[in-house]
């Protein structure tokens, strides 16, 4: 079976999760330290995908359906 991600890629997030580790991993948007392991492992993969490895397609959002109203006659 095909890997999901590269070598490089795994390579990226035990980077992020070692920098987490240590207090010193920051998100983009805020520059907030980064304290959730889920975060780390995010902000790992996009790094990879940036720099072009090989990393799956972002999980996409799910919709919420709108309910069917009953008729009331």
């Amino acid at each position: 079976m095909a890997r999901k991600y590269s070598k490089k890629a795994s390579a990226k997030v035990g980077r992020a999760m070692k920098k987490r580790k240590a207090g010193t991993l920051k998100s983009g948007g805020s520059g907030r330290k980064v304290k959730s392991r889920k975060q780390a492992i995010a902000i790992g993969l996009s790094e990879a995908r940036r720099e072009g490895k090989k990393v799956a397609k972002k999980a996409a959002k799910k919709r919420k359906t709108a309910k069917k109203r009953k008729s009331t006659r």
